[in-house]
C-alpha cells in the first residue's frame, strides 16, 4: 500500500492506496516549504492526518507539492514526512504531479491553474521544458491571484464600473484600508487575493469583468504556452479556476490556437494510476 498526497500552499490531499483502488482519502490544511518551516509542516502531516496513515509502514509515500522544486525545498519536506511516516519518501513538485496525473506516460502540455499557475512541457515521464511562474508579484498570468489583483487594483482605483465596485465591497464588507492592509501585512496574500476569482466568476456576464478574465487568459497563453511546441501537442489543466472558468478559457485558447485536452479539478486519481503501473 502506498500513500499519494497532491499539496498546494492552501490546501491537501492525502490517499491512502492499495493497487488502484482508495482505502481512504483525508484533506489537510496546505504546505509549501518556502513560506513554512520543517516543525509547521510536520504538525500540519501528524495532527491533521488520522491515525490509520501511521499505523504501519507503507510501501512508499509519494508527495506532490508546492515549493517543491529545488533539493533544499523537497529535502525540507521529505524530513518532515519521514519523521512522522516512518516509510521512504518521494517528494517531486505539484508541476510533475499534475503531469503524470493528467497524461499519464503520453507527452504533452500540462499547467495549473489555481492560486496561482505554472506550466511546463512533458515526455511521458519528465518535465522537459518549463517557463518560470515568478509568483504572483511577477508572473502567474491566468491565476486566481492575478484575476484577484486586477479586480482589487480597478476597485481602489475607480477604474472598475461603479456597479462592480458596489457590488464588490458590499459582499465582502472591506474598506480600502483593510485590503492595502491584507495585501502588504500577511506572507499569503496571492491566497487572499485568489478569492476574488469566484466574484469574477459570478458577473462573467459583465463586459468589463469578461474582458478582464479573457485578457488575463491570453497574457497566460501568449506569456507562457506559446514557448512550448503548443501546435504539436494539446494542452491540460488542473485547477480550481481552470474548472471555473473552462468554457472562457477554451474559447480563448481556440481563438489563439491551441487545442485544450483535459481540464480536472484535481490530478489525484490520475497519479494514483500512474504509481500502481510502478512495480
Amino acid at each position: 500500500m502506498r500513500v499519494i498526497a497532491e499539496c498546494n500552499s492552501t490546501e491537501s490531499v492525502w490517499a491512502l492506496v492499495e493497487n488502484q483502488e482508495i482505502i481512504e482519502k483525508v484533506g489537510t490544511n496546505g504546505f509549501n516549504p518556502f513560506i513554512q518551516s520543517r516543525r509547521e509542516i510536520s504538525h500540519t502531516i501528524r495532527l491533521e492526518l488520522p491515525d490509520t496513515f501511521f499505523k504501519r509502514r507503507w510501501e512508499h509515500v509519494h508527495i506532490y507539492g508546492s515549493g517543491c522544486s529545488t533539493a533544499e525545498r523537497k529535502k525540507l519536506v521529505e524530513l518532515s514526512a519521514v519523521a512522522q511516516f516512518k516509510t521512504p519518501v518521494t517528494v517531486e513538485s505539484n508541476l510533475l504531479g499534475v503531469a503524470r496525473g493528467l497524461l499519464g506516460e503520453n507527452a504533452g502540455i500540462a499547467c495549473i491553474l489555481s492560486a496561482g499557475s505554472n506550466s511546463c512541457q512533458y515526455n511521458g515521464s519528465e518535465i522537459v521544458n518549463k517557463v518560470r511562474s515568478l509568483g504572483f508579484i511577477l508572473g502567474d498570468e491566468g491565476s486566481g491571484s492575478s484575476l484577484g489583483r486586477l479586480l482589487v487594483s480597478d476597485c481602489l482605483k475607480g477604474l472598475a464600473p461603479q456597479e462592480i465596485s458596489s457590488a464588490f465591497y458590499e459582499k465582502y464588507q472591506i474598506t480600502p484600508e483593510e485590503v492595502m492592509d491584507m495585501v502588504f501585512s500577511g506572507r499569503q496574500a496571492h491566497i487572499w487575493l485568489s478569492k476574488y476569482s469566484n466574484f469574477l466568476n459570478e458577473h462573467l456576464d459583465n463586459d468589463y469583468v469578461n474582458q478582464l478574465v479573457r485578457t488575463e487568459f491570453k497574457r497566460f497563453f501568449e506569456r507562457n504556452i506559446f514557448q512550448y511546441e503548443y501546435e504539436k501537442y494539446p494542452v491540460s489543466i488542473v485547477g480550481n479556476v481552470a474548472c471555473l472558468f473552462e468554457q472562457t478559457l477554451r474559447e480563448v485558447a481556440h481563438e489563439l490556437g491551441v487545442e485544450i485536452g483535459k481540464i480536472e479539478a484535481s490530478s489525484l486519481d490520475g497519479l494514483i494510476k500512474y504509481h500502481s503501473q510502478e512495480k
